[in-house]
């Protein structure tokens, strides 16, 4: 359908808001732990991401010529690595292969979501600290919305895949969600900073 790779971009949003809003609660409960948050995105994440790599595999080992699979192979290590999106910036081009034939082609939005579920947290304690932590958010936002325009240029794999010109719609799902944590009976970033461990 037209318009149909803007559920991806809501699907960030969404992404950011409710990641935020997570790690949020718990700053404000005292009960933060990036050990915590990281296990419990892995134990999420990689049951279902294994199924679905293991399926893969072994229907490629099937049905695909040895360059074929070869190409699963790198897949299915950018897969396992959240970095899926880094690989298709690094295959594109002329001599790129065809989209067509790559089953895992589905995994780069879960490489920027995962790069940003990596540094979120990093970032929100870091900016707590700051005088006005919600003016970096957004200035940040601001930095990667601009980054994206760079489709305008012609850089429009890079635009697409990279977690630089991704991170502004999830750091908007972020801003949401903050904005939602003042209002509400949450602690904000923006109110005095959070004491975390």
């Amino acid at each position: 359908m037209p318009g149909g790779f803007v559920g991806v971009d809501v699907f960030f949003v969404i992404s950011g808001y409710l990641i935020t809003r997570i790690i949020l609660s718990q700053i404000s409960a005292g009960a933060f732990s990036i050990a915590n948050f990281y296990g419990r995105r892995a134990r999420r994440i990689y049951p279902p991401l294994t199924v679905v790599l293991t399926t893969t595999y072994l229907i490629g080992w099937l049905v695909l010529l040895p360059d074929q699979f070869q190409l699963l192979g790198e897949n299915i290590v950018a897969g396992v690595a959240f970095a899926s999106n880094l690989l298709q910036l690094r295959s594109t081009g002329y001599f790129a292969p065809s989209v067509a034939d790559n089953p895992l082609l589905h995994l780069w939005s879960l490489g920027v979501e995962e790069q940003f579920y990596l540094l979120c947290p990093l970032l929100l304690l870091l900016i707590a600290r700051a005088s006005r932590p919600r003016l970096w958010l957004v200035a940040l936002a601001a930095g990667s919305l601009l980054a994206s325009l760079s489709i305008f240029w012609g850089y429009k794999d890079w635009t697409f895949y990279s977690p630089i010109t991704r991170a502004w719609e999830l750091l908007a799902g972020a801003i949401l969600a903050d904005a939602r944590s003042s209002s509400g009976n949450g602690r904000a970033i923006g109110r005095s900073g959070y004491k975390t461990y």
